[in-house]
C-alpha cells in the first residue's frame, strides 16, 4: 500500500515563508509526476506546482516567482518552498503523485493547512 505523508503547514504572517514536505512510502516501482495542489474554502482544488521525474516543472501563474518545487527521486520526496506568502495563499495543501505500485495510479496525501494572516 502506498502512502503520501505531508508536513510543514502552519500559520504565517503575510510576506513570510513556509516549507512543505511530502514523502511517498510503500511498494513503489516508479513515480512519474509529483506535485502540490491546494483547496481554499468554497473553491475548487487547483494545481500549485508539479515536477516530473525528468525534471519538467509547472507552476500556477499565481505562485510563479514565489514558490519553488523540488524533488528527490532517490528518496521519493517532494518539497514546496513558499516565500512572500499572501493571505490568498491560505488553503489546505495536498501532495499528489503518479505512482506505479501494482499498477499506475494517482495518490494523495491527507492535506496540510496553510494559513497566511496577520
Amino acid at each position: 500500500q502506498v502512502q503520501l505523508v505531508e508536513s510543514g503547514g502552519g500559520l504565517v504572517q503575510p510576506g513570510g515563508s513556509l516549507r512543505l514536505s511530502c514523502a511517498a512510502s510503500g511498494v513503489i516501482f516508479s513515480i512519474n509526476a509529483m506535485g502540490w495542489y491546494r483547496q481554499a474554502p468554497g473553491k475548487r482544488r487547483e494545481l500549485v506546482a508539479a515536477k516530473t521525474s525528468g525534471g519538467s516543472t509547472i507552476y500556477a501563474d499565481s505562485v510563479k516567482g514565489r514558490f519553488t518545487i523540488s524533488r528527490d527521486n532517490a528518496k521519493n520526496t517532494v518539497n514546496l518552498q513558499m516565500n512572500s506568502l499572501k493571505p490568498e495563499d491560505t488553503a489546505v495543501y495536498y501532495c499528489s503523485a503518479e505512482i506505479k505500485s501494482s499498477s499506475w495510479a494517482d495518490y494523495w496525501g491527507q492535506g496540510t493547512q496553510v494559513t497566511v494572516s496577520s
